[in-house]
């Protein structure tokens, strides 16, 4: 009963978001999961896994209101047209900013106070025809100067995985790299997402992200 008293109120977007009591950090915690973001401006973590993926932290350090976004942009050796994997990046990592950010800002957020802490985009495997990790990485580095959004932490590359716990409210993160064993299964479940993706697009009539 504890625990289904502290969860706070939360907007209709993030109801599918997963989200429980823990009592090691004495908080609610929010998962995002690849594909997801969430933002809140209660005194709650968000957490996420990341392998070849890259989160965004982005808050405005005043409101204490912010959020975390899981983004993966898809492998070429899922695309033999390159104008299509161009397509994808610019849809989907777009997405992925813009609707953290307008999420944020939606709240009261002010877009020249944001800052940002970036974490992710591990070298997965020393075989792939494209390092995703460093097209993930350029990506949100070239987002955020685009933006004018600050970089102020970053923890990227590397063969590790990582867990992040994302405090908004302070901008505080907890980061823990995981053991680079972890890969062959992060790998599975990042290249099962990916086919999704494509799946998912090549069965639309629509533009998905628009």
């Amino acid at each position: 009963m504890q625990a289904e008293a502290t969860l706070f109120p939360v907007r209709p977007e993030f109801e599918a978001i997963p989200r429980q009591w823990d009592s090691r950090h004495d908080a609610v915690v929010a998962r995002v999961d690849p594909g997801n973001f969430y933002v809140t401006a209660h005194d709650e973590l968000i957490f996420t896994r990341l392998g070849s993926c890259v989160a965004a932290c982005i808050w405005d350090p005043l409101l204490g209101i912010g959020g975390l976004n899981h983004f993966l942009l898809p492998e070429r050796q899922l695309h033999e047209d390159w104008h299509q994997l161009t397509s994808y990046t610019c849809r989907y990592g777009n997405w992925a900013m813009e609707q953290l950010i307008n999420s944020i800002l939606s709240l009261g957020g002010m877009r020249n106070r944001l800052k940002a802490k970036v974490f992710g985009g591990a070298q997965m495997t020393a075989t792939s025809v494209l390092n995703v990790g460093e097209s993930n990485i350029s990506f949100v580095k070239n987002y955020l100067k685009t933006e004018g959004i600050e970089i102020v932490s970053e923890d990227l590359g590397g063969p590790w995985p990582r867990k992040v716990l994302f405090h908004p409210n302070s901008g505080k993160v907890k980061l823990m790299r995981l053991s680079p064993e972890r890969i062959s299964k992060m790998m599975s479940e990042e290249q099962r997402y990916l086919k999704q993706i494509v799946t998912a697009q090549g069965e639309s009539q629509v533009e998905l992200f628009d």
